[in-house]
């Protein structure tokens, strides 16, 4: 018989070689603003609220990809898309899947590691069984390093990871645990009028839909490509003939998905404070990209605006909050808030690269040494940091996209379309391989929402030329073959 639930965190964190326990969550498709902690009126999610309130909330995260395969490889290896390969849903990586992922790092420390729920990782496959649904486990795939507990991707996962926590012998040795949701993603079978996975969205009155977004309408010179790929998107999702409501109860729908996910959620971590372990795990929320909710007129993901790219991230030391980490306006969150109703607890405004990033921080708090193939950087420091902004953390995140459609659309989109977004501290610096209006530029302290590119804006020449170059460099210097496609500083603009 395993010791008792009631033991002290003491003792059971010496039983396990004094190293703390991972428990990751992830969502599927959810953007950064879709929770009521991060000030959302159109939806209700306590349960990741609790997690804002006990952890840290980054508000400028994102994904390295808008898309499921590409950034759930990146978040498992800790490289970009273009380093595996992997820049679609289907494809076999042309490159050998890395040995040093998520799971084989955790599993030669010592750690039990499970997964449960879905996976949709390219060149990789789980020792117990093959991968549900999705993608599939091809031959050849390098074994993930996992075993799975539950193969489903919603109802029935929070159920299976309970029964993980409770095994007996679950305070023996340290574990990594991932449950991986489906839902929000379910708002793409939604979008075409089918039900999505864990069942329909009732209809409701058109007075009680969520308003449009302030950035519905298209941006100003908004990339030709992009209204191109557009037109093939709307094969798979035909919003063109969408109307004001229509496009109010997509919104009001996908939200109704990230409330469910949200329930799911909150049984898990029930769970884990019935297993008497929370103490000495360390818990993350994110997902692995948003959805655009309606804004300029996109639904789903894959493009580089701020709704897609943006994902949330909610790191969960064990325990209560840090001591001495303070919120912005400088007070100590702790019982008493919680108490208070308070949720938004401590919000961090440096920017994380969660594909990047994830791994390097997942080992942080288990001991592990850092790969040194890993680009990334662990956010520990900054989850116990009492300062507004940490001074050395990194002034830039990429991301990567690419829409492959070859035969179904005119040149030059038939062979595809690439893209790279630079964030910065302030501004937005997108790059298209081809089309008219190819780079766009935004300032999102002024123009949140995206809408006015001041790419060909003569006051922000100086920017433009500052942001093409720092996007070179860095494709130069991970082998990014979309070097080739950045304009040179003094280039005209594209």
């Amino acid at each position: 018989m395993g010791p008792s639930r009631y033991e002290s965190a003491e003792v059971r964190i010496v039983k396990t070689g004094g190293r703390l326990n991972v428990l990751l969550i992830m969502a599927d498709q959810m953007s950064a603003d879709a929770m009521s902690c991060a000030g959302n009126p159109d939806v209700h999610t306590p349960a990741i609220d609790s997690l804002a309130a006990a952890g840290v909330r980054f508000d400028n995260a994102y994904c390295t990809s808008p898309l499921c395969a590409p950034s759930r490889a990146s978040m498992m290896t800790g490289l970009m898309p273009s380093e595996l390969g992997i820049d679609d849903n289907v494809q076999v990586p042309d490159r050998p899947f890395p040995e040093r992922s998520l799971g084989r790092v955790f599993a030669d420390a010592g750690y039990d590691c499970a997964y449960g729920g879905k996976w949709h990782v390219p060149g990789a496959a789980h020792e117990a069984s093959a991968v549900s649904g999705w993608a599939g486990a091809p031959e050849g795939s390098v074994a993930s390093g996992f075993t799975e507990i539950y193969g489903g991707s919603h109802e029935g996962l929070a159920a299976a990871c309970a029964e993980y926590l409770a095994a007996p012998d679950r305070r023996d040795a340290p574990f990594l645990l991932v449950a991986s949701f489906n839902e929000p993603h379910g708002i793409c079978e939604w979008a075409r009028g089918q039900a999505p996975p864990s069942g329909e969205v009732p209809d409701v009155d058109w007075r009680e839909l969520p308003v449009l977004p302030p950035n519905f309408a298209p941006g100003s010179e908004e990339p030709e490509a992009l209204r191109l790929v557009q037109r093939y998107a709307w094969t798979v999702h035909p919003t063109q003939g969408w109307d004001e409501e229509r496009w109010r109860r997509y919104r009001y729908a996908y939200f109704r998905l990230c409330e469910r996910v949200d329930a799911e959620i909150g049984s898990l971590l029930a769970a884990l404070d019935s297993s008497g372990l929370r103490e000495e795990t360390v818990v993350v929320f994110t997902s692995d990209h948003g959805d655009m909710q309606g804004a300029h007129q996109w639904n789903q993901k894959k493009n580089l605006y701020e709704e897609s790219a943006g994902v949330p991230f909610i790191v969960v030391p064990p325990g209560d909050a840090p001591n001495g980490a303070a919120n912005r306006d400088g007070r100590v969150r702790g019982a008493a808030d919680r108490d208070e109703g308070v949720v938004d607890a401590r919000v961090r405004e440096e920017l994380v690269s969660v594909g990047l990033d994830l791994l390097p921080t997942l080992c942080d708090y288990a001991g592990i040494a850092p790969d040194p193939t890993w680009a990334g950087t662990s956010v520990r420091p900054l989850v116990g940091s009492a300062s507004h902004v940490h001074p050395s953390w990194r002034d830039q995140v990429i991301v990567e996209t690419q829409w492959r459609f070859p035969g179904l659309m005119p040149p030059p989109v038939m062979s595809g379309l690439i893209a790279r977004m630079l964030r910065t501290s302030r501004y937005a610096y997108m790059c298209h391989s081809w089309g008219l209006h190819r780079e766009q530029l935004f300032d999102l302290r002024r123009d949140p929402g995206e809408m006015t590119n001041l790419a060909t804006d003569g006051a922000h020449q100086g920017i433009l030329a500052e942001h093409r170059r720092r996007l070179a460099e860095h494709c130069e210097a991970r082998g990014d073959g979309f070097a080739r496609y950045v304009p040179g500083p003094d280039a005209a603009p594209r």
